[in-house]
Formats: structure tokens, C-alpha cells, sequence
């Protein structure tokens, strides 16, 4: 996680009160400072987008769902790495996430080294250069 500075948060974005919670202490466990959204609207509509280092972000949400969110930042031209967790696994979903670069789509429960392994590796590729 060196790769973050102090002013970067994770920001984690899922409909699902307990996970979003269970994913920002996992996090401020490690040090790693995290903003939680409800929806994708609500970050959207956040000053904290501007100062995201990573998103982990639920595939299927009320309203706008995760690949729509992958969506309207790269419209924004911003290369926020993401990460997506979800319960229900889509081949056609994972192959449009992974094409538009998300770093990592994971299937719930997800253990805490790999979500992790995940934000490591994202923050990580974009300070290289990476998409």
C-alpha cells in the first residue's frame, strides 16, 4: 500500500450496508484510509472522486450499477483503478469490466489478503503507468 498518499482513499461502493462496513474496517485495519458510498450516484455526486486511489465497487446495485460506473469515469477521463465484488458472477459482465480495465473481479464472500492483493496491485499499476 505505499503507493497511496495520505490525501488518496479507497472508496467503496455497495447497496449492502454490512459489506460496505466489513470492507472499510478491513481496510482501517491496514491503514488504509476508505470513504463508503451507497450507491454509485452518491460517489458520483462526492467530492471524493477527485481523491480516490482506488474503487471497490458491487457489479449489481439499485440504479446505476457497477460497470456503469466504470463507464462514467472513463467518460470523466479518470483512471481510477477498480475493483468488483459480486454475489452473482456474469461471464458476459467480467469480460466488459476487464475490458475497460478494472484490476480485479472477485466473487463474494472475498477473503481480506485478496481484496488486498487487489488495491495493492491497482494502485500500484496506475502509478506505473498501467490503465
Amino acid at each position: 500500500m505505499s503507493s497511496l498518499l495520505p490525501s488518496q482513499v479507497v472508496s467503496i461502493v455497495d447497496d449492502d450496508e454490512s459489506v460496505r462496513l466489513a470492507t472499510a474496517n478491513l481496510l482501517r485495519s491496514f491503514g488504509v484510509q476508505s470513504r463508503t458510498f451507497i450507491s454509485v450516484e452518491a460517489f458520483l455526486a462526492s467530492e471524493c472522486v477527485d481523491h480516490t486511489a482506488c474503487v471497490i465497487s458491487d457489479m449489481q446495485m439499485p440504479g446505476m450499477s457497477g460497470i456503469d460506473l466504470q463507464t462514467a469515469l472513463r467518460e470523466r477521463q479518470l483512471r481510477i483503478p477498480m475493483v468488483f465484488i459480486t454475489a452473482f458472477p456474469d461471464h458476459a459482465l467480467r469480460s466488459i469490466a476487464e475490458a475497460n480495465g478494472a484490476t480485479c473481479f472477485l466473487t463474494k464472500p472475498v477473503d481480506g489478503e485478496t481484496i488486498l492483493a487487489c488495491i495493492d496491485h491497482a494502485i500500484n499499476r496506475k502509478a506505473c503507468g498501467g490503465h
